[in-house]
């Protein structure tokens, strides 16, 4: 597992933006995997430049998302086809129609998932993979739990997850307690893995990464297993390593 620290927030959004650049530049039809939330915004932002300056090339790009929110469409403000449509999509030259997210109103949630799995390996697989992390370990929304699922399924939101996300809509009542996730067993297939982490509050869990042991209660904790997993984090992230 290989660590980059750096001061700041806007040092690590411009690290990995670096980092997933180099990367599509040496494989032009890659497919990645993309998280939402607040931590990956800076490399979206970065990566939007890179691509209005002609650095890097989406065109033959693939994506998917870890996750969808259960009951939300696409068009709704806090869903994360229209985050990642508002911050990513509509500004780089990508085609959507290569761009895949859950649909979280889908009537057979269990054959979504399974289209979803099947999806993925159709493409060979992700190639490189975005993640953030949540306080509790969650990757994707894998939560803490006494046992976790290998491939994409319903999740149950944790009232701490709940309760974070809560920040990005009019009340807490209003966020929804289920979402559609990609596992942790298609998260560790991916081929390469670049972690973010920013903040005092991912110091903890961020920790808990380096400390040698693996539990289902600290999902993240699994990444130790994989072969190729950079976490780039802040120094208040990595304070405790």
């Amino acid at each position: 597992m290989e660590l980059y620290v750096f001061d700041n927030y806007d040092e690590i959004s411009r690290y990995a933006a670096k980092m997933v650049s180099d990367f599509i530049n040496e494989n032009s039809n890659c497919v990645l995997g993309l998280a939402t939330g607040s931590t990956p915004l800076g490399m979206y932002k970065k990566l939007i430049e890179y691509n209005r300056d002609r650095i890097v090339n989406f065109s033959e790009v693939k994506t998917f998302n870890l996750d969808e929110y259960r009951g939300l469409s696409g068009e709704h403000p806090q869903s994360y086809r229209y985050f990642m449509n508002k911050n990513f999509f509509d500004h780089v030259n990508i085609d959507k129609n290569n761009t895949f997210i859950p649909n979280g109103t889908c009537e057979d949630v269990a054959k979504e998932c399974r289209d979803y799995e099947e999806k993925i390996n159709e493409l060979g697989g992700i190639d490189l993979q975005i993640l953030g992390v949540g306080s509790n370990g969650h990757i994707g929304f894998n939560e803490p739990s006494s046992e976790l699922y290998a491939y994409t399924h319903l999740a149950d939101l944790t009232e701490d997850t709940i309760k974070a996300n809560s920040r990005f809509f009019k009340n807490i009542e209003e966020v929804p307690s289920k979402a559609i996730t990609m596992g942790v067993g298609q998260i560790m297939k991916s081929k390469r893995i670049i972690l973010l982490a920013s903040g005092v509050n991912k110091a903890k869990v961020i920790g808990r990464i380096f400390n040698g042991k693996i539990s289902t209660e600290n999902p993240s904790s699994i990444l130790q297993l994989h072969p190729s997993v950079a976490v780039i984090a802040d120094k208040k992230a990595a304070s405790l390593i």
